[in-house]
């Protein structure tokens, strides 16, 4: 049973529950919810974190919600109609499904969870597809007006058909980084850049291009002493015919985050770090195109930044229609299996095509595929 208020009426406040409080729920999560809550009817009911300190700490800075050490407990007692998870990866998959049950719908940060598995259990959990409870990644530079702008742009095919294409995570982690016990590791993690640092980048490439259809890759170890790869390349083709170079690192002194998509008219590109806004977008046409054509391309209208707040202001307004958000279900699914794919090609040497990791596969169950000089040590993995 399902408890969740689908289609909720636009006066009724939505209950937020906060899991996880530390520096993503202090920084992006809590900033998001009170802006939101200055245009619409929502309050934060309750926070969860195991430090029964740092949550107490958090509701009385946040000055609204009970705080809790039990999750089971709070959606026992404030039955909220949307979690947001601020927690490692390795939690998202329990944490998810048992909020899905109590009829919240979820927000959960990305990494979404260590494999495949995973998030399919998830998806099963799932309510009814009309009217949810829902579950949805936090992939926020997918949105905002840039992004939008040219989603649309492509999807028209205004600038003529897309032909080549980069998508770079070229960022930069010390040692003092990887000395916190949990960074480097499959099990905690989730993964190297290719998972952890680049999958923005890597969801945002897919949401303007649409669905891949193979990939080639390699990853390598080249500075940290890691389970996980520090640096990744990749070969990908699209199912419209468009070719790729995707670029995963955290070695790069000089770091930038790229995407770059050769059409046949234009080239568009976007560059920026850790957000975007129209102004880090850049539209380069072809010779010839005329210049009212190349103004129009270039009119980003109201500037509206990827953060937290434009991707939760949709969800909110899904969760009152009772509709499926974006980045969840397949949609948010995508990303997962790309960099499952990415890995997968990269430990095993072959061309790995879309949909091809299934439940018999080894990748399927763990992003590093049990593949020997990259799966865990037997004793940590059964720990």
């Amino acid at each position: 049973m399902f408890a969740t208020p689908s289609q909720a009426s636009p006066s009724t406040p939505i209950r937020v529950a906060i899991v996880g409080t530390g520096a993503i729920a202090r920084g992006s999560h809590l900033p998001a919810l009170r802006a939101l809550a200055a245009e619409q009817p929502l309050e934060i009911v309750a926070a969860v974190d195991v430090d029964a300190a740092s949550v107490e700490a958090f509701c009385a800075d946040a000055g609204t919600g009970s705080p809790y050490t039990d999750l089971d407990l709070m959606l026992a007692e404030q039955r909220p109609d949307l979690v947001t998870l601020g927690t490692p990866p390795r939690f998202h998959r329990d944490q998810t499904i048992a909020s899905l049950r109590a009829g919240a719908w979820v927000w959960c940060e990305k990494p979404p969870c260590p494999s495949l598995e995973d998030f399919d259990a998830i998806e099963a959990a799932e309510g009814p597809e009309r009217g949810g409870p829902y579950a949805a990644i936090v992939f926020q530079h997918r949105f905002g007006s840039g992004a939008d702008h040219v989603r649309a742009l492509l999807a028209e095919q205004a600038m003529g058909r897309p032909l080549v294409a980069h998508c770079q995570t070229t960022w930069y982690r010390d040692e003092a980084y990887y000395s916190v016990p949990w960074r480097g590791r499959w099990s905690t993690e989730g993964g190297g850049p290719s998972m952890g640092h680049g999958i923005h980048q890597m969801d945002l490439l897919l949401d303007l291009l649409g669905p891949w259809s193979e990939i080639r890759a390699m990853a390598g170890r080249l500075v940290h002493d890691v389970e996980t790869e520090d640096v990744s390349t990749a070969l990908v083709r699209f199912e419209n015919g468009t070719m790729a170079t995707v670029v995963n690192s955290v070695l790069s002194p000089d770091e930038v985050s790229r995407i770059r998509i050769d059409c046949e008219r234009a080239t568009v590109e976007l560059t920026h770090l850790y957000g975007h806004r129209n102004a880090d977008w850049r539209i380069t046409p072809a010779p010839g195109v005329p210049l009212e054509q190349t103004a129009a391309w270039r009119d980003f209208g109201a500037d509206v930044p990827s953060s937290h707040e434009a991707q939760l202001r949709g969800l909110l307004a899904d969760l009152r229609a009772g509709r499926r958000p974006r980045s969840s279900g397949a949609d948010g699914r995508t990303s997962l299996e790309l960099v499952a794919a990415l890995y997968k090609a990269a430990f095993t040497g072959n061309t790995v095509r879309a949909g091809e990791i299934g439940p018999c596969d080894p990748y399927y169950g763990a992003l590093h595929g049990n593949a020997p000089g990259w799966a865990p040590e037997p004793a940590e993995a059964g720990a």
